[in-house]
């Protein structure tokens, strides 16, 4: 599986200064480790579980699992009947057993250049404690879910490491989803509390995030699930006696104290008055290793969300190892990932892998464009960061401002870098390598998805040559393969279905209350194989390059997007009879969405009856799916049994004449006049 030798031309090699420190030094160093980890899985594992705090020890197999549904139930189990709490591991062992208390675990950097704080290890466990008291005395108990719809603060880490260290598990709700979208997210779910802010700057916009926390606890209200309380954090509207967290510089722009922020005192709670009184001392639960550690909503196919489920243990020890082996975490690194909390990226590599590990983190709530473009650089040089980890999206960005605002700032601290999201395309990443990184730092371009829990295909830093655009290879105890149509498996180049053969410890365990979802999502399609729901290539050297989506999701903006999802919300609207959006190639976003509408008899189109369509996506969903495009169309291509042929849309949404075998279609006519309507609405 692994090539015996790697190809010495059109590679691009991490430096002789990186290799001399690097965990991972070559790639022979590589191999040894990988078969270790595929040949004896629970040697290689348990090596990295003595890293940690173990309650009681684990019975029988470290990893036992059943990945063919023919053979009954699918599961995974790591390490079962040990106990452990990752709260404890992320920081009590750090600030206790490695004496890391004063150490910076983050530097926050807001939204407005001037807003920051540095919030120490110690200063954290106090917070995480304090809060966990709090949630305790609300009665929030083990087991219990609890939804956390927050902006980029470090509280938000407070919030989700108070959860954890009690045994309830979170569902953190991404800031710039709608009302709609958390009411649906509580409600799957079964969130008995909310956690949530005033609001928040994005750029120079002022989200009213209270404002949409209201709207969705309502929505709940009227569908019957009443949530009993929401705590909401004074983020924009600080009063002047409260104590910051961490060491604090004035507050620059962020206050904002016109802010309207509704209230309901039978429902609502301040954080600052919560915790001001409470214990900073705080037992952890202890919690077996496959209980539940949180929940996060990833768009289904269907439409409706997947709530991916990750449990304890397993998912502690992944996001450790591919941290530190990835990044090549270093103990005097300054790590900063870009993403939000508010996914998976987000959970993995900001929070877990990284407190794991001890690391000091930026934690960034701004934009890459504000107040300039140099925004992102001049922070690099602020803190010194040394591995730096965003996605394609924001370097084709930045790549249309050319490299002198790059060029303006040193970034002489930098010594990786990292992209998460979607597939880099080789220009980018060309730029990111030679612009960027001035040919120094090696990009481990990474592969892997909310279910996989972390990297599955990843180059490491000193030890991978690296192709740009390719993933490279598999991550530690991860094993792919690559089938047809017909679930063969294909062997050397070859281009078909992503699937993996055998699981590895931090991968998905259902999906919330759904366990026949999961099922059939993941492991019907090709019995005994997860599939993953990409299409990859593998070239003649064993490389492998993720080729996009199979099924019907948009990578937009490196965030999954079911079609199904945005057709729902725009065919609720009373005006339209049937939808269909498909991908578009987008410079900067990867896809951008290309919506077709077929409206009611008597309806016309015009630009009113547009931005009341986008106006209700964005509403249903959030900003992140609002469609580029809208398009007329009074007939849709359909197969005589009434299928969509989503790939003729594809080829109108691109202008391309060529259709292939279209002899299917109960109407061809209509491929000439979706056209037509193509180039009368100017786009």
């Amino acid at each position: 599986m692994i090539p015996d030798k790697v190809p010495k031309e059109d590679v691009f090699h991490g430096s002789e200064e990186l290799k001399k420190e690097a965990h991972v030094p070559s790639f022979e160093r590589y191999k040894e480790l990988y078969l270790k980890s595929i040949e004896s899985p629970d040697e290689f594992w348990a090596d990295i579980a003595k890293d940690f705090f173990w309650k009681t020890k684990h019975t029988g197999p470290f990893l036992d699992y059943n990945f063919d549904v023919t053979k009954g139930e699918i599961f995974v189990k790591c390490m079962d009947g040990a106990s452990t709490n990752i709260c404890y591991n992320v920081l009590d062992r750090n600030v206790h057993e490695r004496k890391l208390g004063n150490k910076v675990a983050f530097y926050w950097e807001g939204n407005e250049p001037g807003d920051e704080l540095t919030v120490t290890y110690r200063e954290l466990l106090q917070r995480v404690c304090q809060f966990a008291n709090v949630l305790k005395s609300h009665g929030v108990k083990k087991g219990d879910r609890v939804s956390i719809y927050m902006p980029m603060v470090v509280e938000l880490v407070v919030a989700m490491l108070a959860c954890v260290r009690i045994g309830a598990v979170h569902s953190i709700v991404f800031a710039g989803f709608s009302a709609e979208s958390l009411c649906e997210r509580i409600m799957d779910s079964q969130c008995s509390l909310l956690i949530t802010a005033d609001g928040f700057y994005r750029g120079d916009k002022l989200i009213n995030l209270k404002l949409l926390a209201d709207e969705a606890l309502q929505k709940c209200r009227d569908k019957g699930f009443p949530v009993q309380r929401c705590i909401m954090l004074k983020h924009l509207s600080k009063e002047a006696d409260e104590t910051p967290l961490g060491s604090q510089s004035p507050p620059a722009k962020r206050s904002c104290p016109d802010l309207q922020v509704p209230w309901n005192p039978e429902v609502d709670l301040c954080w600052h008055t919560l915790v001001r009184g409470a214990s900073d001392e705080c037992e952890p639960e202890w919690c077996e290793s496959e209980d539940q550690l949180f929940i996060l909503y990833t768009s289904g196919s269907t439409g409706k969300p997947k709530g991916v489920l990750h449990t304890v243990g397993g998912y502690m020890l992944y996001t450790a190892a591919t941290f530190k082996l990835v990044f090549d975490y270093q103990p005097d690194d300054i790590y900063w990932c870009t993403a939000d909390i508010g996914w998976i990226t987000g959970h993995s590599y900001i929070t877990y892998g990284p407190l794991a590990n001890g690391a000091t983190s930026v934690l960034f709530e701004g934009l890459p464009t504000y107040p300039d473009v140099g925004r992102m650089w001049e922070i690099v040089d602020k803190y010194h960061v040394t591995k730096f980890y965003t996605a394609p999206t924001a370097i084709r960005l930045l790549m249309k401002y050319g490299s002198e605002p790059v060029q303006k700032y040193k970034r002489e601290s930098l010594k990786v870098l990292g992209t998460v999201g979607e597939p880099i395309n080789p220009e980018a990443w060309q730029w990111y390598y030679t612009v960027v990184g001035e040919r120094r730092c090696p990009i481990v371009d990474t592969f892997w998805q909310t279910e996989t829990g972390g990297h599955v295909l990843t180059p490491l830093p000193a030890a991978t040559p690296m192709k740009p655009g390719s993933a490279t290879f598999p991550f530690f105890g991860v094993v792919p393969a690559i089938l047809n149509e017909s679930g063969e498996e294909l062997e050397g180049p070859s281009e078909g279905y992503l699937v993996f053969k055998q699981p590895w410890p931090g991968v998905m365990r259902t999906v919330y209350g759904n366990h026949q979802r999961f099922e059939t999502t993941y492991f019907k399609k090709f019995p005994g194989y997860y599939v993953t729901g990409d299409g990859c290539r593998r070239d003649k050297d064993g490389y492998y390059w993720i080729t996009g989506r199979i099924d019907d999701m948009l990578n937009v903006s490196g965030h999954l997007l079911s079609t199904a999802e945005v057709e729902s919300a725009l065919v609720e609207h009373e005006a339209v009879a049937e939808a269909a959006v498909v991908g578009r190639p987008h410079p900067v976003k990867g896809e951008s969405l290309y919506c077709f509408v077929t409206l009611n008899d008597g309806v016309k189109y015009n630009r009113t009856l547009e931005a009341e369509l986008k106006k209700q996506v964005r509403e249903k969903i959030g900003a992140i799916a609002t469609p580029d495009y809208i398009q007329d169309a009074p007939g849709l291509p359909k197969t005589r049994s009434g299928k969509i042929m989503r790939r003729v849309l594809r080829k109108i949404a691109c202008d391309e004449r060529d259709m292939g075998d279209i002899s299917t279609l109960a109407d061809s006519s209509v491929v000439e006049q979706l056209f037509q309507n193509r180039c009368c609405t100017g786009v």
